[in-house]
Protein backbone atom coordinates (compact mmCIF):
# COMPACT_ATOMS: atom_id res chain seq x y z
CA UNK A 1 0.00 0.00 0.00
CA UNK A 2 1.24 3.44 -0.95
CA UNK A 3 2.50 5.58 1.97
CA UNK A 4 2.14 9.73 2.71
CA UNK A 5 4.56 11.99 3.80
CA UNK A 6 3.91 15.30 4.99
CA UNK A 7 6.78 18.03 4.72
CA UNK A 8 5.63 20.88 7.04
CA UNK A 9 8.38 24.05 8.15
CA UNK A 10 7.30 26.84 9.92
CA UNK A 11 8.93 29.70 11.41
CA UNK A 12 8.08 33.27 12.12
CA UNK A 13 9.39 36.07 9.45
CA UNK A 14 11.70 38.79 10.96
CA UNK A 15 12.80 39.54 14.93
CA UNK A 16 10.24 36.52 16.11
CA UNK A 17 12.01 33.88 14.21
CA UNK A 18 14.18 31.17 16.25
CA UNK A 19 14.90 28.82 13.68
CA UNK A 20 15.58 28.54 9.84
CA UNK A 21 12.51 25.95 9.18
CA UNK A 22 12.68 26.41 5.51
CA UNK A 23 16.44 25.51 5.28
CA UNK A 24 15.66 21.25 5.74
CA UNK A 25 13.02 21.34 2.89
CA UNK A 26 15.87 20.77 0.23
CA UNK A 27 17.31 18.11 1.92
CA UNK A 28 14.33 16.12 2.39
CA UNK A 29 13.08 16.99 -1.06
CA UNK A 30 16.66 15.45 -2.03
CA UNK A 31 15.42 11.73 -0.60
CA UNK A 32 13.05 9.51 -2.75
CA UNK A 33 9.72 9.57 -1.63
CA UNK A 34 9.78 5.71 -0.67
CA UNK A 35 12.60 5.95 1.62
CA UNK A 36 10.92 8.69 3.40
CA UNK A 37 8.26 6.73 3.87
CA UNK A 38 9.67 3.44 4.32
CA UNK A 39 6.80 1.81 1.73
CA UNK A 40 7.04 0.74 -1.83
CA UNK A 41 5.67 4.40 -2.85
CA UNK A 42 4.31 7.36 -1.76
CA UNK A 43 2.97 10.54 -2.16
CA UNK A 44 4.01 13.67 -0.50
CA UNK A 45 2.95 16.80 0.40
CA UNK A 46 4.89 19.96 1.32
CA UNK A 47 4.13 23.31 3.47
CA UNK A 48 6.78 25.84 3.01
CA UNK A 49 6.85 28.61 5.58
CA UNK A 50 2.63 28.54 5.51
CA UNK A 51 0.76 32.40 6.36
CA UNK A 52 -2.53 30.93 7.75
CA UNK A 53 -3.53 28.23 10.55
CA UNK A 54 -6.54 27.21 8.44
CA UNK A 55 -4.60 26.23 5.54
CA UNK A 56 -2.30 24.08 7.52
CA UNK A 57 -5.27 22.34 9.38
CA UNK A 58 -7.27 21.67 5.63
CA UNK A 59 -3.95 19.97 4.70
CA UNK A 60 -3.26 18.00 7.69
CA UNK A 61 -6.88 16.55 7.60
CA UNK A 62 -5.92 15.52 3.59
CA UNK A 63 -3.05 13.54 4.82
CA UNK A 64 -4.92 12.18 7.70
CA UNK A 65 -7.64 10.58 5.57
CA UNK A 66 -5.15 8.69 3.64
CA UNK A 67 -5.46 5.10 4.17
CA UNK A 68 -1.84 3.78 4.10
CA UNK A 69 1.14 4.56 6.53
CA UNK A 70 1.90 8.18 7.22
CA UNK A 71 5.29 10.07 8.67
CA UNK A 72 5.35 13.77 8.87
CA UNK A 73 8.44 15.73 9.13
CA UNK A 74 7.27 18.84 11.22
CA UNK A 75 10.08 21.67 11.85
CA UNK A 76 9.63 24.99 13.38
CA UNK A 77 9.17 26.92 16.79
CA UNK A 78 6.91 26.30 19.32
CA UNK A 79 4.96 29.37 20.55
CA UNK A 80 2.32 29.69 24.01
CA UNK A 81 -0.84 31.66 23.71
CA UNK A 82 -0.72 34.65 26.02
CA UNK A 83 -4.56 33.73 27.41
CA UNK A 84 -4.67 30.03 27.53
CA UNK A 85 -0.94 28.61 27.44
CA UNK A 86 -1.00 26.30 25.44
CA UNK A 87 1.04 25.45 22.62
CA UNK A 88 1.17 26.32 18.62
CA UNK A 89 3.72 25.86 15.61
CA UNK A 90 4.23 29.45 14.96
CA UNK A 91 3.80 30.49 11.37
CA UNK A 92 5.00 32.81 9.16
CA UNK A 93 3.05 35.87 10.39
CA UNK A 94 3.16 35.03 13.88
CA UNK A 95 4.28 37.62 17.01
CA UNK A 96 4.66 36.72 20.57
CA UNK A 97 1.07 38.74 20.77
CA UNK A 98 -0.57 37.34 17.62
CA UNK A 99 0.28 33.70 18.89
CA UNK A 100 -3.55 32.63 19.28
CA UNK A 101 -4.71 33.86 16.12
CA UNK A 102 -1.93 33.26 13.90
CA UNK A 103 -0.09 30.46 14.86
CA UNK A 104 -1.65 26.54 14.84
CA UNK A 105 -2.31 25.17 17.81
CA UNK A 106 -0.35 21.82 18.54
CA UNK A 107 -3.65 20.14 19.80
CA UNK A 108 -4.80 20.30 16.29
CA UNK A 109 -2.36 17.99 15.08
CA UNK A 110 -2.97 15.60 18.12
CA UNK A 111 -7.33 16.13 17.39
CA UNK A 112 -6.59 15.11 13.31
CA UNK A 113 -4.47 12.56 13.81
CA UNK A 114 -6.35 10.77 16.44
CA UNK A 115 -8.51 8.40 14.43
CA UNK A 116 -6.05 7.33 12.20
CA UNK A 117 -5.24 3.39 13.20
CA UNK A 118 -2.88 3.00 15.73
CA UNK A 119 0.75 1.90 14.32
CA UNK A 120 -0.04 3.71 11.33
CA UNK A 121 1.41 7.56 12.43
CA UNK A 122 4.94 8.24 12.72
CA UNK A 123 6.26 11.95 13.38
CA UNK A 124 10.00 13.20 13.49
CA UNK A 125 10.26 16.50 15.05
CA UNK A 126 12.69 19.38 15.19
CA UNK A 127 11.15 22.19 17.25
CA UNK A 128 12.80 25.43 18.91
CA UNK A 129 10.95 26.73 21.78
CA UNK A 130 10.54 29.85 22.42
CA UNK A 131 11.50 31.33 26.63
CA UNK A 132 7.96 30.79 27.18
CA UNK A 133 7.01 27.39 25.89
CA UNK A 134 10.20 26.15 27.17
CA UNK A 135 9.14 26.71 30.57
CA UNK A 136 6.16 25.52 29.74
CA UNK A 137 8.04 22.04 29.01
CA UNK A 138 9.61 22.12 32.35
CA UNK A 139 5.96 20.66 33.83
CA UNK A 140 4.35 19.90 31.06
CA UNK A 141 4.64 16.99 27.97
CA UNK A 142 4.21 17.78 24.73
CA UNK A 143 1.45 15.44 23.08
CA UNK A 144 1.61 14.35 20.06
CA UNK A 145 -1.57 11.80 20.26
CA UNK A 146 -0.95 7.86 22.10
CA UNK A 147 -1.30 6.00 18.87
CA UNK A 148 1.31 7.86 17.05
CA UNK A 149 5.14 6.97 17.44
CA UNK A 150 7.12 10.18 18.09
CA UNK A 151 10.90 10.73 17.49
CA UNK A 152 13.27 14.16 17.55
CA UNK A 153 13.78 16.43 20.05
CA UNK A 154 12.87 20.21 21.03
CA UNK A 155 15.59 22.49 21.84
CA UNK A 156 16.09 25.15 24.20
CA UNK A 157 15.90 29.65 23.06
CA UNK A 158 19.57 30.32 21.21
CA UNK A 159 20.99 32.90 22.07
CA UNK A 160 19.72 36.69 21.40
CA UNK A 161 19.69 37.68 17.96
CA UNK A 162 20.87 34.18 16.65
CA UNK A 163 18.78 32.10 14.27
CA UNK A 164 19.13 28.22 14.59
CA UNK A 165 19.68 25.38 12.46
CA UNK A 166 17.35 22.35 12.61
CA UNK A 167 20.19 20.32 12.55
CA UNK A 168 18.50 16.90 13.84
CA UNK A 169 16.14 17.59 10.61
CA UNK A 170 18.96 18.10 8.52
CA UNK A 171 20.87 15.36 9.79
CA UNK A 172 17.93 12.60 9.40
CA UNK A 173 18.00 13.83 5.93
CA UNK A 174 20.95 13.06 5.64
CA UNK A 175 21.16 9.82 6.47
CA UNK A 176 18.25 8.81 4.47
CA UNK A 177 20.28 10.76 1.06
CA UNK A 178 22.07 7.23 1.05
CA UNK A 179 18.73 5.69 0.12
CA UNK A 180 19.35 3.33 3.52
CA UNK A 181 15.88 3.61 6.11
CA UNK A 182 16.73 2.12 8.99
CA UNK A 183 13.89 1.02 11.48
CA UNK A 184 12.67 4.77 12.87
CA UNK A 185 14.18 3.75 16.51
CA UNK A 186 17.98 3.54 14.55
CA UNK A 187 16.91 6.15 12.31
CA UNK A 188 16.34 8.42 15.72
CA UNK A 189 19.39 7.00 17.60
CA UNK A 190 21.86 7.45 14.51
CA UNK A 191 20.40 11.59 13.96
CA UNK A 192 20.81 12.35 17.28
CA UNK A 193 24.36 10.92 17.76
CA UNK A 194 25.82 13.13 15.05
CA UNK A 195 24.41 16.54 16.92
CA UNK A 196 26.88 18.32 18.61
CA UNK A 197 27.06 19.02 22.29
CA UNK A 198 24.39 21.83 22.28
CA UNK A 199 21.75 18.76 22.01
CA UNK A 200 22.40 17.65 25.22
CA UNK A 201 20.00 20.20 26.81
CA UNK A 202 17.29 19.41 24.70
CA UNK A 203 14.56 17.50 25.04
CA UNK A 204 14.64 14.14 23.38
CA UNK A 205 11.13 12.75 22.29
CA UNK A 206 11.30 9.11 21.86
CA UNK A 207 7.62 7.79 21.80
CA UNK A 208 7.39 3.91 20.23
CA UNK A 209 4.26 3.35 17.86
CA UNK A 210 1.52 1.89 19.37
CA UNK A 211 0.80 -2.42 19.01
CA UNK A 212 -0.66 -2.97 15.50
CA UNK A 213 -1.12 -6.63 16.57
CA UNK A 214 -5.01 -7.66 16.37
CA UNK A 215 -6.51 -4.39 14.95
CA UNK A 216 -8.01 -4.71 11.99
CA UNK A 217 -6.51 -2.53 9.02
CA UNK A 218 -3.11 -2.47 10.80
CA UNK A 219 0.05 -1.84 8.88
CA UNK A 220 3.46 -3.82 10.10
CA UNK A 221 6.39 -1.42 9.68
CA UNK A 222 7.76 -2.79 6.21
CA UNK A 223 11.82 -3.94 6.70
CA UNK A 224 14.09 -1.54 5.50
CA UNK A 225 14.39 0.15 2.43
CA UNK A 226 17.32 -1.52 1.56
CA UNK A 227 18.10 -5.21 2.63
CA UNK A 228 21.65 -4.79 4.14
CA UNK A 229 21.61 -5.13 8.04
CA UNK A 230 22.45 -2.49 10.08
CA UNK A 231 24.92 -2.41 13.01
CA UNK A 232 23.03 -3.06 16.26
CA UNK A 233 21.46 -0.54 18.51
CA UNK A 234 20.72 -0.09 21.85
CA UNK A 235 17.35 0.62 21.90
CA UNK A 236 15.77 3.98 22.45
CA UNK A 237 11.95 1.98 21.73
CA UNK A 238 10.38 -0.90 20.79
CA UNK A 239 10.15 -1.42 17.03
CA UNK A 240 10.45 -4.22 14.44
CA UNK A 241 8.27 -5.66 11.69
CA UNK A 242 5.05 -6.48 12.64
CA UNK A 243 4.66 -4.08 15.60
CA UNK A 244 7.09 -3.31 18.49
CA UNK A 245 9.11 -5.65 19.71
CA UNK A 246 12.04 -5.73 22.26
CA UNK A 247 15.23 -5.12 21.18
CA UNK A 248 18.33 -6.22 24.08
CA UNK A 249 20.90 -3.47 24.65
CA UNK A 250 23.84 -3.78 22.67
CA UNK A 251 26.30 -6.62 22.92
CA UNK A 252 24.51 -8.19 25.61
CA UNK A 253 22.06 -11.10 25.90
CA UNK A 254 21.98 -14.66 24.68
CA UNK A 255 23.98 -17.59 25.89
CA UNK A 256 24.31 -16.88 29.67
CA UNK A 257 20.98 -14.55 30.55
CA UNK A 258 18.65 -16.16 32.51
CA UNK A 259 16.75 -19.20 31.60
CA UNK A 260 12.79 -18.34 31.11
CA UNK A 261 10.25 -20.76 32.98
CA UNK A 262 6.95 -22.05 30.99
CA UNK A 263 4.04 -20.03 32.79
CA UNK A 264 2.35 -21.98 35.69
CA UNK A 265 -0.64 -24.09 34.79
CA UNK A 266 1.40 -25.24 31.05
CA UNK A 267 2.16 -28.66 30.56
CA UNK A 268 2.98 -31.59 33.68
CA UNK A 269 0.93 -31.67 36.80
CA UNK A 270 -0.90 -28.52 35.59
CA UNK A 271 -1.98 -29.71 32.41
CA UNK A 272 -5.48 -30.42 31.48
CA UNK A 273 -6.41 -33.30 32.76
CA UNK A 274 -7.52 -36.96 30.69
CA UNK A 275 -11.06 -37.56 29.83
CA UNK A 276 -12.57 -41.18 29.59
CA UNK A 277 -14.18 -42.21 25.91
CA UNK A 278 -17.07 -41.95 25.62
CA UNK A 279 -19.11 -44.88 26.33
CA UNK A 280 -16.60 -45.87 29.46
CA UNK A 281 -18.13 -45.41 32.72
CA UNK A 282 -17.66 -42.13 34.20
CA UNK A 283 -16.78 -41.19 37.45
CA UNK A 284 -20.67 -39.85 38.48
CA UNK A 285 -21.93 -43.19 37.05
CA UNK A 286 -22.90 -46.67 39.13
CA UNK A 287 -22.05 -49.82 37.81
CA UNK A 288 -24.98 -51.69 36.17
CA UNK A 289 -26.61 -48.66 34.84
CA UNK A 290 -26.40 -46.99 31.47
CA UNK A 291 -27.59 -43.32 30.80
CA UNK A 292 -31.05 -42.99 28.36
CA UNK A 293 -29.04 -40.30 26.61
CA UNK A 294 -27.29 -38.02 27.93
CA UNK A 295 -27.15 -37.28 31.49
CA UNK A 296 -26.68 -33.90 32.89
CA UNK A 297 -25.41 -32.05 36.33
CA UNK A 298 -27.97 -33.88 38.93
CA UNK A 299 -29.69 -36.68 36.75
CA UNK A 300 -29.72 -39.73 38.31
CA UNK A 301 -29.05 -42.47 35.87
CA UNK A 302 -32.02 -44.78 34.56
CA UNK A 303 -31.98 -48.74 35.51
CA UNK A 304 -31.20 -50.87 32.93
CA UNK A 305 -34.43 -53.46 32.91
CA UNK A 306 -33.09 -57.00 32.95
CA UNK A 307 -29.95 -56.54 34.26
CA UNK A 308 -28.63 -57.38 37.74
CA UNK A 309 -26.07 -55.03 39.07
CA UNK A 310 -22.78 -57.29 39.55
CA UNK A 311 -21.11 -57.13 42.98
CA UNK A 312 -17.58 -57.50 41.26
CA UNK A 313 -18.11 -55.53 37.82
CA UNK A 314 -15.39 -55.90 34.77
CA UNK A 315 -12.42 -53.43 35.62
CA UNK A 316 -11.47 -51.44 32.57
CA UNK A 317 -8.81 -52.30 30.70
CA UNK A 318 -5.32 -51.31 31.95
CA UNK A 319 -4.06 -48.04 29.47
CA UNK A 320 -0.05 -48.23 29.39
CA UNK A 321 0.25 -44.37 30.48
CA UNK A 322 2.97 -43.90 27.72
CA UNK A 323 0.32 -44.23 24.95
CA UNK A 324 -2.20 -41.56 26.90
CA UNK A 325 -2.17 -38.03 24.78
CA UNK A 326 -0.35 -36.22 26.48
CA UNK A 327 -0.94 -32.19 27.28
CA UNK A 328 0.38 -30.36 24.63
CA UNK A 329 4.12 -28.47 25.91
CA UNK A 330 4.40 -25.13 26.11
CA UNK A 331 7.52 -23.91 24.10
CA UNK A 332 10.22 -21.67 26.60
CA UNK A 333 9.36 -18.17 26.05
CA UNK A 334 11.64 -15.00 26.20
CA UNK A 335 11.40 -12.77 29.08
CA UNK A 336 11.66 -10.10 26.26
CA UNK A 337 8.80 -11.06 24.46
CA UNK A 338 6.32 -10.80 27.80
CA UNK A 339 8.14 -7.14 28.40
CA UNK A 340 7.07 -6.25 24.69
CA UNK A 341 3.45 -7.24 25.33
CA UNK A 342 3.25 -5.46 28.91
CA UNK A 343 4.43 -2.04 27.68
CA UNK A 344 2.54 -2.69 24.46
CA UNK A 345 -0.91 -3.27 26.67
CA UNK A 346 0.49 -0.22 29.40
CA UNK A 347 1.31 -2.53 31.72
CA UNK A 348 4.41 -0.64 32.56
CA UNK A 349 4.36 -1.45 36.73
CA UNK A 350 4.21 -5.43 35.43
CA UNK A 351 7.49 -5.12 33.32
CA UNK A 352 9.40 -3.07 35.91
CA UNK A 353 8.41 -6.14 38.41
CA UNK A 354 9.45 -8.95 35.43
CA UNK A 355 12.73 -7.04 34.61
CA UNK A 356 13.83 -6.36 38.43
CA UNK A 357 13.40 -10.57 39.44
CA UNK A 358 15.56 -11.10 36.26
CA UNK A 359 17.83 -9.13 37.41
CA UNK A 360 18.33 -9.73 41.03
CA UNK A 361 18.14 -13.52 40.06
CA UNK A 362 21.05 -12.70 37.45
CA UNK A 363 22.65 -10.82 40.31
CA UNK A 364 22.72 -13.68 42.89
CA UNK A 365 23.94 -16.05 40.20
CA UNK A 366 26.68 -13.83 38.64
CA UNK A 367 27.35 -10.96 40.33
CA UNK A 368 26.03 -7.60 40.68
CA UNK A 369 28.39 -6.06 38.35
CA UNK A 370 27.94 -8.85 35.49
CA UNK A 371 26.91 -8.48 32.63
CA UNK A 372 23.91 -10.62 32.68
CA UNK A 373 22.88 -8.36 35.86
CA UNK A 374 23.55 -5.13 33.84
CA UNK A 375 21.23 -6.18 30.45
CA UNK A 376 18.31 -6.63 33.08
CA UNK A 377 18.90 -2.93 34.79
CA UNK A 378 19.84 -1.58 31.25
CA UNK A 379 16.20 -3.02 30.18
CA UNK A 380 14.39 -1.14 33.38
CA UNK A 381 16.34 2.05 32.52
CA UNK A 382 14.50 1.57 29.08
CA UNK A 383 11.11 0.65 30.46
CA UNK A 384 11.10 3.75 32.52
CA UNK A 385 11.51 5.51 29.59
CA UNK A 386 8.33 3.62 28.01
CA UNK A 387 6.66 4.79 31.20
CA UNK A 388 7.84 8.44 30.49
CA UNK A 389 9.15 8.02 33.81
CA UNK A 390 12.60 9.92 33.03
CA UNK A 391 13.24 10.37 36.45
CA UNK A 392 13.40 6.59 37.16
CA UNK A 393 14.79 6.19 33.77
CA UNK A 394 17.80 8.45 34.71
CA UNK A 395 18.72 7.34 37.63
CA UNK A 396 18.85 3.84 36.87
CA UNK A 397 21.37 4.29 33.99
CA UNK A 398 23.23 6.80 36.54
CA UNK A 399 23.65 3.14 38.53
CA UNK A 400 24.39 1.57 35.88
CA UNK A 401 27.43 3.58 34.84
CA UNK A 402 28.23 3.85 38.80
CA UNK A 403 28.99 0.05 38.47
CA UNK A 404 30.92 -0.43 35.80
CA UNK A 405 33.33 2.17 36.72
CA UNK A 406 33.39 0.67 40.28
CA UNK A 407 33.71 -2.96 37.93
CA UNK A 408 37.13 -1.41 36.66
CA UNK A 409 35.59 -0.63 32.93
CA UNK A 410 37.42 2.32 31.81
CA UNK A 411 35.83 6.06 31.83
CA UNK A 412 35.70 6.01 27.60
CA UNK A 413 34.18 2.32 27.02
CA UNK A 414 31.09 2.41 24.51
CA UNK A 415 29.20 0.69 27.60
CA UNK A 416 29.96 3.19 30.04
CA UNK A 417 29.44 6.52 27.88
CA UNK A 418 26.00 4.89 26.54
CA UNK A 419 25.16 4.66 30.04
CA UNK A 420 26.23 8.11 31.09
CA UNK A 421 24.52 9.63 28.18
CA UNK A 422 21.51 8.03 28.42
CA UNK A 423 21.29 9.23 31.60
CA UNK A 424 21.90 12.57 30.31
CA UNK A 425 19.62 12.59 27.75
CA UNK A 426 16.72 11.22 30.17
CA UNK A 427 17.54 13.75 33.40
CA UNK A 428 16.67 16.77 30.09
CA UNK A 429 13.32 15.41 30.28
CA UNK A 430 12.35 15.28 34.40
CA UNK A 431 10.04 17.87 34.82
CA UNK A 432 10.37 18.37 38.80
CA UNK A 433 12.55 20.99 39.65
CA UNK A 434 13.55 19.32 42.86
CA UNK A 435 14.47 15.77 41.23
CA UNK A 436 16.03 17.25 38.17
CA UNK A 437 18.50 19.14 40.60
CA UNK A 438 19.15 16.22 43.14
CA UNK A 439 19.56 13.94 39.94
CA UNK A 440 21.83 16.83 38.37
CA UNK A 441 24.17 17.03 41.08
CA UNK A 442 24.81 13.20 40.49
CA UNK A 443 25.22 13.27 37.20
CA UNK A 444 27.80 16.70 37.31
CA UNK A 445 29.40 14.39 39.23
CA UNK A 446 29.62 11.45 36.85
CA UNK A 447 30.13 14.36 33.99
CA UNK A 448 33.69 14.62 35.69
CA UNK A 449 34.71 11.00 35.33
CA UNK A 450 32.82 10.21 32.02
CA UNK A 451 32.51 13.49 29.96
CA UNK A 452 31.97 11.00 26.21
CA UNK A 453 32.60 12.03 23.10
CA UNK A 454 31.37 15.28 22.23
CA UNK A 455 32.80 18.20 24.02
CA UNK A 456 30.75 20.49 26.63
CA UNK A 457 28.93 17.82 28.18
CA UNK A 458 29.64 19.11 31.87
CA UNK A 459 29.32 22.23 31.13
CA UNK A 460 25.81 21.77 30.16
CA UNK A 461 24.57 19.87 33.14
CA UNK A 462 26.33 22.93 35.17
CA UNK A 463 24.64 25.52 33.32
CA UNK A 464 21.07 23.98 33.42
CA UNK A 465 21.86 23.46 36.93
CA UNK A 466 22.65 27.18 37.39
CA UNK A 467 19.42 28.05 35.79
CA UNK A 468 16.98 25.45 37.68
CA UNK A 469 18.66 26.91 41.11
CA UNK A 470 18.08 30.57 39.53
CA UNK A 471 14.26 29.72 39.22
CA UNK A 472 11.94 29.94 42.00
CA UNK A 473 9.71 26.49 42.68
Amino acid sequence: MPGTVLLLAASPVGRSCLVDAASVLPVLAAVPPAVLSGTDTANVVELADPLEPQAVLTRLRAVAATPGPLTVFVTGQLALDRRQHLPHLALARTTPATVRYTALPWQWIREEFRLRTPGSTTLFLDLHADADAWGWLRTHALDSGRNNAVFGRIAPPPSRRAVALPAYMRTLGTILRSGWRPPVEQLHQQAFGRLGPEAYGDLVLTVPSASVAGVPGGFAPRPPYRPERPRPQAPDGLGGAGGPSWQAPEGLGGAGGPSWQAPEGLGGAGGPSWQAPDGLVGGGQAPGQAPDGPVGVGQAPRQVPGRVPSQNPPQLPQVPSQNLPQPPQAPPQDPHTQLTAAVQAGRHQDAEVLALAHERAAAGAHGEASEQALHWAEVRADLAMFARDPARSCRVWLTVAETRLGAGQAPDSVAVEKAVDRAHHQWGQVRDKARAQELGALLAQLRARVPGRRPGALENVRKQLRELQATPF
